[in-house]
């Protein structure tokens, strides 16, 4: 390849330097056991005369994913220190610099809040010296540990642009990120706190939340994950709950909203007979609004909307996602969730008949809101009901076989992957702020629940000729995630260690994020609700030789040292600033933790003596955070922290990922040591993976995204789901997310990343 030459960036050509291309290659494969040689003998295959220097950087990214597989998985991680490497030069060109590592943070820093890149808050809450100080905590290494993957996915949706180009290191987010999540606190301890945060963002031993990771250092950026709200039986509701799904979405919120109150189909609307729609044009309202609104360009919307079992349009709502009939009740962009109470499952154990009412009549002719009821109160409203529909006392109501309607729920998941699934009387009798309201449905990713009342409206008047009506009274959960990367966590000590962190940076958040509703910014300072979950597990398991489907011990032992070390974080920080608002009255204040007394923990708990000290401290100090642990789905985070997502199997022990720019190779991170202890999903009884994480949810006091798979090339029966959905509620599992199934095909239901939580 004598006298041949390149086109250099700055679009100068130059002679083509074999030695600089092999100089390169050694970089990314520094540290790795592969042969440079079968990458560099690729190049001639694809070189021509003149080409771009950028060019040639990427078809070196093609070949060394296309050389990826299970024995030598670590193509993928040179493949990721190329697009680096390429990101390196783009910096280093915009920023005038001979760096071949171009990071200079104060500089940096000075022209990112000069040019509205990030928010000038960093720059009014730190000093000149204790920026110094933080930029010498930058560590470029950290930049070498991402697989192709994990380094596009940061590159692509999370590093900060200016104009068409991006112009922030994947450090400097990192650093900015700790800075702005320690800024309120007491300076003689603040930076050494910058540092720890930084230091477990930046070496991927917590992974936040996607709002947290997107938006923090930008200005006027929403900081929440989740929100769930509520929408009540008349028009001024409907249309603010639209509004707020909007308002939410824009700053790139997930949303959850509970339609349960509204009325059904044919009902009464000012005592006329058949006036009502029903929920579906409601929904498909809220679907549009979902499309119309995306999220800050980066993905469209996305809202759960969640309906009682008990609803007249249920059957209708069921039909939502799928195929077959009238189009104009579908609503293909919401992710529909069924709300379903104790007694709809018992009946279909008995086999017995349920019935379907409308909350409106039963508003008004019982003086109840349905919807807003669980539990023995729900069963003695409902039992009522039964017993006046069976001798004709209610206009709107049908009797349908129980069991047959699971049946047409299940059918609807195996058909498109919904719907969702929250167990009302599990969600509630493990709600410690039981005492202040109700949950009636979940978030996005139904990890994340807590109470929610609609916004109530004021009589309307005519001011200067304006109609006026003031709105109060409304409650929106708000939760903030974050995931500990399980994956990466080496001993008992480091554990503690990142779940303290984990919980300080999600409490701080609270009190600097700029939530898009009111109603969210009361729940905030109600309920200061957060979010720490898990991902890697199957790497941690894999890493101590444990299969999957013998690990229901193993993480049993774990999950309850993260609740221990997560509530006393909690407790502790109580004791610096304060209990949440409405701690009086809560499960926490009458001596409750997970629901049970401290009898149950000295009976059933593996550390007695941490879980009597936690019970003294919250006597004496109370507790900081009403709800603290959840595991999300981490479907795309779990990428950049380059483990497993959640607390899943995986799915295949090797697979390629096809888009329209081409195809990227995906395995876990140990594959090669430990192939035979990473189980699949997809050829696991899913009964196994029920129990794993009722193992799991004992120790959690939101919820868990479990995602369920039943590959119907192993002989998979509809009995096989239905005990599946069963055992789940038998055991406590507060929801069921996606249920994903392999069809004969090959083929899978769709299943959309989680575009919220840490993931």
């Amino acid at each position: 390849m004598e006298n041949q030459k390149i086109t250099k960036r700055n679009g100068a050509e130059a002679a083509f330097d074999q030695a600089k291309i092999t100089a390169t290659v050694e970089r990314a494969l520094a540290g790795f056991e592969l042969d440079k040689n079968k990458l560099l003998e690729t190049i001639p295959n694809f070189f021509k005369n003149g080409m771009p220097a950028s060019e040639i950087n990427k078809a070196l990214i093609l070949n060394a994913l296309n050389l990826t597989s299970v024995l030598e998985p670590d193509w993928k991680n040179a493949a990721g220190r190329l697009r680096l490497f390429d990101l390196y030069k783009d910096v280093k060109n915009d920023r005038r610099t001979n760096q071949a590592v171009p990071y200079d943070y104060e500089k940096f820093l000075d022209f990112a809040v000069a040019n509205g890149v990030y928010d000038p808050v960093i720059t009014e809450k730190y000093n000149p010296e204790e920026i110094k100080q933080a930029a010498s905590f930058i560590n470029p290494a950290f930049d070498l540990v991402y697989d192709y993957a994990g380094i596009n996915l940061l590159i692509k949706r999370y590093l900060c642009e200016f104009g068409d180009r991006i112009v922030e290191l994947p450090q400097e987010m990192f650093l900015t990120i700790a800075l702005l999540i320690e800024q309120n606190e007491d300076r003689s301890i603040r930076m050494s706190q910058v540092k720890d945060t930084y230091e477990k963002l930046a070496d991927r031993k917590i992974s936040l939340g996607t709002p947290l990771l997107m938006n923090l250092r930008r200005p006027n950026g929403n900081l929440s994950s989740c929100f769930i709200t509520v929408m009540d039986d008349n028009r001024d509701s409907i249309f603010y709950v639209i509004d707020q799904i909007s308002a939410i979405s824009k700053f790139g919120g997930g949303v959850g909203v509970n339609i349960s109150r509204v009325r059904c189909k044919g009902a009464r609307i000012k005592g006329i007979k058949n006036s009502s729609g029903g929920v579906i044009p409601w929904i498909r309202i809220i679907n549009d609004t979902a499309v119309a609104v995306n999220q800050q360009g980066k993905r469209k919307g996305a809202v759960t909307v969640s309906l009682d079992m008990w609803h007249l349009d249920i059957e209708n709502f069921l039909e939502l996602r799928t195929e077959n009939g009238d189009q104009r009740m579908k609503a293909y962009d919401i992710f529909p969730q069924v709300v379903i109470p104790d007694l709809f499952m018992k009946k279909v154990e008995n086999n017995e008949k349920w019935l379907l009412v409308d909350p409106h009549e039963v508003r008004e002719k019982y003086g109840r809101e349905i919807a807003d009821l669980w539990g023995e109160e729900f069963e003695n409203l409902y039992n009522q009901l039964y017993f006046d529909a069976g001798f004709g006392k209610l206009e709107m109501f049908k009797f349908v076989d129980a069991k047959e309607l699971l049946k047409r729920l299940m059918k609807s998941q195996v058909e498109t992957g919904m719907p969702y699934i929250a167990f009302k009387d599990t969600l509630n009798r493990y709600n410690p702020n039981k005492h202040d309201g109700v949950i009636v449905g979940t978030n996005l990713c139904t990890e994340s629940h807590s109470n929610v009342r609609p916004t109530k409206f004021s009589p309307k008047r005519i001011e200067d000729g304006k109609i006026i009506s003031e709105a109060y009274d409304g409650l929106v959960h708000v939760c903030n995630l974050v995931s500990v990367n399980l994956a990466n966590i080496d001993d008992d000590r480091e554990l503690e260690s990142v779940c303290r962190t984990s919980v300080r940076i999600l409490d701080n958040a609270i009190d600097f994020t700029t939530v898009p509703v009111p109603e969210g910014s009361l729940h905030n300072q109600r309920y200061r609700t957060i979010g720490i979950g898990a991902m890697g597990l199957a790497d941690m398991l894999a890493k101590n030789n444990v299969p999957y489907i013998n690990s229901a011990d193993f993480v049993d032992d774990l999950f309850e040292k993260m609740a221990i070390y997560n509530i006393q974080a909690s407790i502790d920080a109580a004791q610096k600033k304060g209990t949440f608002g409405a701690y009086e009255g809560s499960d926490w204040s009458k001596g409750l933790i997970f629901g049970k007394r401290q009898i149950w923990f000295n009976a059933n708990s593996k550390y007695k003596d941490r879980w009597n000290k936690i019970f003294a401290d919250l006597a004496k100090y109370g507790i900081r955070n009403s709800q603290i642990s959840a595991i999300a789905p981490n479907t795309s985070s779990s990428l950049i922290q380059g483990c497993t997502a959640s607390v899943l199997p995986i799915y295949s022990k090797f697979f390629v990922e096809t888009h329209g720019k081409g195809s990227i190779p995906n395995c876990p991170p140990y594959i090669r040591d430990k192939f035979w202890f990473y189980q699949e999903n997809r050829n696991i009884d899913q009964r196994k993976i029920i129990e794993v994480m009722s193992r799991i949810n004992k120790w959690i006091d939101t919820g868990i995204s479990v995602e369920l798979m039943y590959n119907l090339n192993r002989d998979i029966r509809a009995k096989d789901i239905y005990d599946t959905i069963m055992d789940a509620w038998k055991k406590d599992i507060k929801t069921l997310y996606y249920t994903r199934t392999i069809q004969k095909d090959g083929s899978s239901a769709a299943k959309e990343e989680c575009v919220s939580c840490a993931g």
